[in-house]
């Protein structure tokens, strides 16, 4: 049974870029050796899928001998073999065969090492192994501009800048929040200043009304207690001071009558105006 394979290349260029679903065939895996890698077989294309393996080799043996032959693959995202086609020679003269294996398009990203492995007695020459597949070369669309759906990468990095929002930056959003922070703070402590100022003007007032009181009582219950003494002594001269007395001199050390003398009212209400002044200009300072 001859097979003839045809390899289809995965090298393009963009000027003649074919968009339909690609078809081909590797090369023989097996070329160098009994095992193999398919990073090295298989064209790596997104959403590549293997549709059959097909495989040729001839077994040298005594046809008494016990002798299996398994062609296989390992599974990439898994344990065991993600392939595996076994032929037993047991009790046969040793022969050449050809096989093609029907595979239901498993994705390339499953295809683990290959190999061709021999249990019992007998050895395996002029081995081939084939792999056939398919791909959409759009499956990325960003793999080629001719894709359906392609976006120019440049034209697509200009708007996001164009849309990008400043305030989105980590940077200048802890900034903007910083200055927030120090702004509140600012604030509050002027807060803090105008109620101790507050506090402050209403303590000066508190205190001048006190002293204003005590200056008013003050002022009044001396010059009551001056009338009252003014009073009492007229009452109780005897008539004859009323009457011109004859010459000499009033003697030193007179007192008014109680003992001793009046408040000067003229002075209070000076010193009472500079309290009143000072107390406005304290007010006017804190007010500022």
């Amino acid at each position: 049974m001859l097979l003839f394979l045809v390899y289809s290349s995965y090298c393009f260029s963009s000027e003649h870029f074919d968009t339909s679903t690609q078809y081909g065939t590797t090369n023989n895996a097996a070329a160098f050796g009994l095992r193999w890698v398919m990073t090295n077989v298989l064209p790596q294309q997104a959403g590549l899928q293997v549709s059959n393996v097909v495989y040729r080799y001839t077994t040298v043996k005594d046809p008494a001998d016990d002798m299996i032959v398994h062609v296989q693959n390992e599974n990439a995202r898994g344990p065991g073999y993600i392939f595996r086609a076994s032929d037993d020679w047991s009790g046969i003269p040793g022969n050449s065969i050809n096989k093609a294996v029907p595979i239901d398009f498993i994705d390339i990203s499953y295809w683990g090492p290959g190999s061709i492995e021999v249990e019992g007695t007998g050895s395996v020459t002029d081995a081939e192994v084939f792999y056939t597949y398919k791909y959409d070369p759009c499956f990325d669309p960003q793999s080629n501009p001719n894709c359906p759906g392609y976006v120019d990468p440049f034209a697509l990095e200009i708007l996001e800048v164009a849309a990008k929002d400043p305030l989105d930056d980590d940077y200048v959003q802890d900034e903007l929040d910083r200055k927030a922070n120090m702004k509140a703070q600012e604030d509050e402590e002027k807060e803090k200043q105008r109620a101790k100022l507050k506090e402050a003007a209403e303590e000066v007032d508190e205190r001048l009304e006190q002293l204003l009181g005590v200056i008013i009582d003050n002022e009044l219950s001396a010059t009551q207690q001056l009338i009252h003494d003014q009073l009492a002594t007229m009452m109780s001269l005897p008539a004859s001071y009323q009457t011109q007395l004859r010459g000499g001199n009033l003697p030193d050390g007179v007192m008014p009558p109680g003992g001793k003398l009046p408040s000067n009212t003229r002075g209070l209400r000076q010193s009472f105006a500079s309290e009143l002044r000072h107390a406005e200009m304290v007010r006017l300072q804190y007010e500022k």
